[in-house]
């Protein structure tokens, strides 16, 4: 509504300024273009959304869908632009170029803290979050922000050029490289030298092992149990003993491997530009299945339920069963998996539309403008669509009414909901004399 209302002004207050600028007001003609004008300024008001797309109310509710909120992160519009959008159950995360990190609350829009880590155009990667640290890698360095308050906790330097964003256990921290290495440094250690204060000077002392590969390590290290699992532009997946640095076994195919993985339950998911995409057993690396595609995959897999979802260059997007890896669907012109919302799933197709589709047949039910927003947050977590202008305007979006998110991944998350006491009966007497009913301005 409050977007609609905003082009509905602009387009009153120009129209007006035409009529009255092209002619005399005090004549009967003006005064008749001028209502004209007002009255068909909000039909302009739409289409000129619809040019620009951005979702109005009118077109949301079609869809049973409305705005939740509407932000704008700590960005210069004229200089900087958003890099990464990235949330949790709770916050929402924008990286911009200029090394700040705007922390919103996920429900209701309040900016929580904003974080200035780097200089402007340093190199930065996704920011990862457990219940107590934000993590992110800026430049040559590692930060540990309080994520209640947005404190920097401490900063560490790394050992080379980072290539992935850091992953998080309850002991370790995991960092790829350029030069193929992976780092992982100690918790305990970092919270050492923090207390001691002798960080980032004694940074070095942190690094609890640091396993080499042959060339970049191209996906954030994924830990599992006993291990760690990364991939390489050389082909190969990688499983390492979390605690020994040990090579646990080498899952190799025949082409860079240069997408994000994706782990659902012990099932590693992992998309190679040999054109296929394999599900393995993340414990022993033996393969449960495969899928050819044709087109090499450079987007990372996402696992909702039953159904993955994986994008290959100009191929489409396709939902394949978790278990099995049979093909549901595939449609040629979507681009990116957005979210899911009940039976629905937001993509977005070559034009930056939000496309709403059944899950489970495909079909599409339509599409909601939404180029304006050039960026989204890939939301496998809970029933929320997110997005971002490059110039760090963001939006959520959700099934109007719900007030309270379903969380996909982690369903105990979900906040416990006041129990509201049965309605008393009513007494016979109201029977015989119901209450007036409301009338509509009630």
């Amino acid at each position: 509504m409050l977007l609609g209302r905003i082009g509905f002004t602009i387009e009153r207050a120009t129209l007006f300024t035409v009529a009255t600028e092209s002619s005399d007001m005090r004549t009967p003609f003006a005064w008749m273009f001028a209502v004209i004008c007002c009255a068909v300024a909000p039909a302009w008001a739409q289409s000129d959304s619809l040019t620009r797309g951005i979702p109005t109310s009118s077109t949301l509710s079609r869809f049973g869908y409305e705005v939740a909120w509407v932000g704008q992160a700590v960005i210069n519009p004229g200089r900087d632009r958003v890099e990464h959008v990235t949330l949790d159950e709770e916050y929402l995360f924008v990286n911009g170029s200029n090394g700040v990190i705007t922390a919103f609350d996920a429900e209701n829009g309040q900016r929580m803290w904003a974080q200035r880590l780097g200089n402007n155009d340093a190199p930065s990667f996704p920011t990862v979050s457990n219940e107590d640290l934000v993590l992110a890698v800026i430049g040559n360095a590692m930060f540990g922000i309080e994520k209640r308050t947005g404190d920097i906790r401490w900063r560490i330097r790394l050992p080379g050029a980072a290539s992935t964003g850091p992953s998080i256990d309850d002991r370790q921290v995991y960092v790829g490289m350029l030069d193929g290495s992976v780092y992982a440094f100690s918790l305990q250690k970092i919270e050492e030298l923090y207390q001691e204060r002798r960080l980032p000077d004694w940074s070095y002392q942190t690094v609890t092992w640091r396993y080499q590969a042959s060339l970049e390590v191209t996906s954030s290290p994924v830990p599992i149990d006993g291990a760690v699992n990364f991939a390489s532009r050389d082909g190969s997946m990688y499983s390492v003993a979390k605690d020994r640095r040990k090579l646990n076994y080498q899952f190799e195919t025949n082409a860079p491997i240069v997408a994000p993985m994706a782990l659902v339950g012990q099932t590693l998911f992992l998309a190679s530009e040999d054109y296929t995409f394999y599900a393995i057993n993340a414990g022993n690396g033996v393969v449960l299945w495969e899928f050819v595609t044709g087109l090499p995959i450079r987007k990372g897999p996402v696992a909702l339920g039953s159904s993955l979802y994986i994008m290959p260059d100009r191929g489409g997007m396709y939902s394949l069963d978790v278990v099995n890896g049979s093909q549901q669907w595939w449609h040629p012109k979507l681009t990116a998996f957005v979210s899911q919302l009940g039976d629905a799933v937001i993509a977005r197709d070559l034009d930056q539309n939000l496309v709403v589709l059944d899950r489970t047949s495909g079909s599409i039910h339509g599409r909601i403008p939404a180029s304006f927003y050039d960026l989204h947050a890939i939301n496998d977590r809970s029933d929320r669509i997110y997005l971002a202008s490059s110039r760090g305007q963001v939006i959520a979006m959700r099934e109007a009414g719900r007030d309270y998110p379903i969380f996909h991944r982690y369903p105990e998350r979900r906040p416990i909901l006041p129990e509201i006491a049965p309605e008393e009966e009513a007494p016979a007497s109201d029977a015989t004399n119901p209450p007036t009913p409301p009338t509509a301005n009630e």
